[in-house]
Parts: C-alpha cells; structure tokens; sequence
C-alpha cells in the first residue's frame, strides 16, 4: 500500500526509509542457472528488528539519513559501429533495441550515454569533420557523415526515453593536420600551434549537436590520453591537459555560451586517476573550468585510487565513462563472468563516489563490430545482422540492476553488509524510495537480511547473482 503524496514528502524531508512505514520491499533478481533475469520476485516484508544479530544471519545495515554523492545517471555510448548496427536491424528489433535500453518501463532506463566526437575504433572508417590539408578557420568542418547513421540512432534514443538524456561526448584524436605525426592513428600529440583551432573544432561539434536536437551534456577532453593505439589516439601528459584546459579549451567554450557543459579531464584508467586530477586541480585556473574526472577500468581495478580522488578534492565529480570485456569469442558470449565483472566495477565504482557509471558500445555486430582495426569486444547487446535478432548478454541484467532502479538525482546512502560474500550499495531515489544493490560472487547462495531503522526483510542471494531490493 503506497503512502499518501504529503506524507511521502514528510518522509522524505526527514529521511525516513519507507520501510521504517511498514512497507513491503519489492525484490529483483538476476542468477546464474536460472530464469531469473532482472525477475521480479515475491516481496518482502519489513518486522520489526530492533538489533541485529550477526551470528544468526548475514546482515546488510542500510541509513538513508547518511547521504554522499547525486547520481547523474546510467547507460552506455552511442558509437558509429552501434547506430551502424541498429540500422541495419529490421524494424521491429530497431524497436525492441531502444525500449530495452531506454524506456523506463519496458527496459532499464539508460539516462546517461557517450558518443564519439568524429571516428574512433567503433566506426566502421577513420574520419574527421574537417578533412584534408590545414584548414585554421574551419571553413570546411561539417557533421553531414553523422546524419546517416548516429544522429538518428541517438535522437530516437532521446525520443525513446521518458527522462531527458544527458550525453557527453569524446574525442580520440584532432584531425591528422593538427597533429604531430600528421595522422589521426597510432598516438601523436596536439601541435602547440594547433591548440586554439581544436578548441574551436570541439566548440563546433557541441554546436552543431544542439542544432540538430542533441545538445550535449558533458565532454571530456581526451579519450585515454596516454595510449598510443593503432586506432585513433593523441597523447596529452597531465600538464599538457591542464594548458590545452586552461589557455584554450576552456576560455573558448565559455566565450561560445557553453560554461554549463560538464567537462572532464583523464577519460583512461584508474590507475593514474590521482596524478592527473592532482596537475589539473591543483592549478586554480584551470580547475575553474573542469566538472571533474572520467575514468575507465582496462589495467586492474584501483578502486580504492577514486576515493582517494574525491576525499582530496570533494568539489569535484567522479564519472565512470567506459569499460568493456574485449576480444570477442561468440563461443563464450554466455559466460556468467561477463556480467559479474560489470556487477563488481559498478558497486565498487559508485562506493567510491562515482556520479554515474557508462558502459562501452549499447550495441555490437555478431563479430563484435563494425570496427575499422579489426578491434572487436562484447557489447551487452549482440545483433546478428545476417538473420535480424538479437542477443542479449548476462551484462545488460547486471547493469539494468543499477540502471532501472536508481534515477538521476538519487543519492547514494551508507550500506553495509556484515558478510564478506555480499558486496553492496544503496541510494535513495528522488521520490524517496531506497534501492539496495547486493552482488555475491562466491559459489554458494546466502540467506541475508535487509536491516533498515529498525526493520528488517529475510532475503535469499544465489550463487553468482545480483539483486536489487526497493522499498
């Protein structure tokens, strides 16, 4: 029974947890050897718990009156390979590809996603919006190659989802003639005398985005910018980054109107996500103009690196803007690691401060591509495009576990569990209801109980499963 409007805003107001009201939780869960995906199971009732006893049962203790970072959302990135691969569907699985990443009823509700700005890996050929010799003035720059396929795959996304999406964008490499090595491939670096024209290229591509409907959220400044791939790349060391930020990028999106975006810095591995953010931030004028720092998950985990990050600098935000499992063998498309790998990423992530978490490509081909490096991965969402279905990996349960139940401006709440098999996060969501995330990888099930002032719910976790208790 659902609580009046006026005492659900009371309770809110207090941050008092629903199940302090007497309500029954519902519960979702996603399982290894079973049918259980994103499966909605019998709810639970709250009683009365006044004390929990650890040795009786394993405990996860949940306050929504301790509150830490507003969540920005959730999703994945609208590559050229995606759309390319959307548009190749049939109509109705275009449909049912959209619904089952965007709507908030029918799908898990992606609200946060990424998009390249001009070719990367995931495209199906390396491109620029202003190709040839040096063009200073950009009198050539034009995005026609994006209205064939990305445009519209990303503004029917927009028109799928219920909620605003918020989209930040990445470049991989300036145009060849901006840079050192003269190619957009295999590193290189930005020309000094190059600097204020990529800063005005990038001001464009925003631009030119917002005129066609998509207007974009955030940007950061470099994808991985201390890789030299033989895909597009461009090497910036952190005071390169910080200069680029605070003599031209920066300056140049503020005179284009453009202070409101959410620019990020880093956009690579956890790693080294404190040496860069400390060259960047600890230099005011630059600082002033950066949102905070992007992050991936390709060399080991360093979770405990993005704490370190935010308790240095907590005016600074945290966004986890990709990650994938890579070297695509259709034989192993169901292994159940896949999805617990992004389970772990993602509760270790948002513990740590992260304001939103975005997958890799929303969607692949059967070989894992279109790519033009012959670079293919798993996307939570395969199509075969010889026969029209698609394929849905244990990945896109394990992230709709997080996607579709925790709205943007939710905050994340403590969580705690008593038993080192479960792993868990919370959030309150901004219509007061609390979600609780709890993943065991381990290979044996666990009875746990939910605890939350003063009320408790016995749950059930499986072997290798992730579940979502909202309440």
């Amino acid at each position: 029974m659902h609580a009046p409007p006026l005492l659900l805003a009371l309770l809110c107001c207090l941050g008092l947890p629903l199940a302090a009201q007497g309500r029954s939780g519902e519960l979702y869960l996603t399982a290894k050897g079973s049918r259980d995906r994103l499966t909605r199971k019998a709810d639970l009732a709250f009683e009365p718990l006044p004390q929990p006893n650890d040795e009786q049962i394993a405990t996860v203790i949940v306050d929504s009156s301790k509150r830490y970072q507003t969540i920005e959302g959730f999703g994945g990135a609208l590559t050229d390979s995606a759309a390319e691969t959307w548009a190749k569907l049939p109509p109705n699985a275009r449909q049912a590809l959209l619904k089952a990443y965007f709507s908030t009823d029918e799908g898990i509700g992606y609200s946060l996603c990424r998009t390249n700005i001009h070719s990367c890996d995931f495209s199906s050929a390396s491109y620029t919006y202003d190709a040839g010799p040096s063009d200073p003035e950009l009198k050539r720059f034009s995005i026609e190659h994006d209205r064939q396929f990305r445009l519209p795959f990303i503004q029917a996304a927009m028109a799928t989802a219920k909620e605003p999406l918020k989209l930040l964008a990445s470049p991989w490499s300036p145009p060849g003639w901006m840079k050192t090595n003269g190619n957009m491939l295999k590193g290189g670096s930005l020309k000094r005398e190059a600097a204020d024209v990529w800063a005005r290229y990038l001001t464009r591509f925003v631009q030119a985005y917002t005129r066609e409907g998509v207007p974009i959220w955030g940007l950061t400044v470099q994808n991985e910018p201390m890789a030299i791939q033989t895909w597009e790349s461009c090497v910036y060391t952190a005071e390169q980054e910080r200069d680029f930020v605070r003599d031209h990028l920066g300056p140049t999106l503020e005179k284009a109107g453009q202070s409101k975006l959410k620019l990020m810095v880093w956009d690579h591995n956890r790693g080294l996500l404190y040496q860069r953010a400390k060259v960047v931030y600890d230099d005011p004028k630059t600082s002033r103009f950066v949102w905070g720092a992007a992050f991936h998950w390709y060399v080991g985990d360093h979770f405990d690196n993005v704490r370190q990050v935010h308790d240095a600098w907590p005016d600074k935000q945290l966004l986890f803007t990709e990650g994938c499992a890579e070297s695509f063998d259709a034989a192993r498309i169901d292994d159940w690691q896949w999805g617990e790998k992004y389970g772990r990423s993602m509760v270790q992530d948002m513990s740590n401060w992260a304001a939103g978490w975005v997958d890799w490509n929303v969607l692949l081909d059967e070989r894992g591509g279109p790519n033009h490096v012959g670079n293919f991965c798993y996307a939570p969402i395969h199509a075969d495009t010889r026969t029209g279905s698609l394929h849905y990996m244990n990945s896109y349960y394990y992230i709709g576990h997080f996607s579709r139940f925790v709205r943007p401006g939710a905050c994340r709440i403590a969580a705690s569990s008593s038993h080192d098999s479960l792993q868990t996060v919370a959030f309150r969501n901004p219509d007061g209801r609390v979600a609780v995330v709890v993943l065991n990888l381990g290979d044996a099930g666990l009875p746990f109980q939910v605890w939350s002032n003063g009320k408790a719910a016995r749950v059930e976790s499986p072997a290798h499963s992730i579940l979502t208790v909202l309440f």
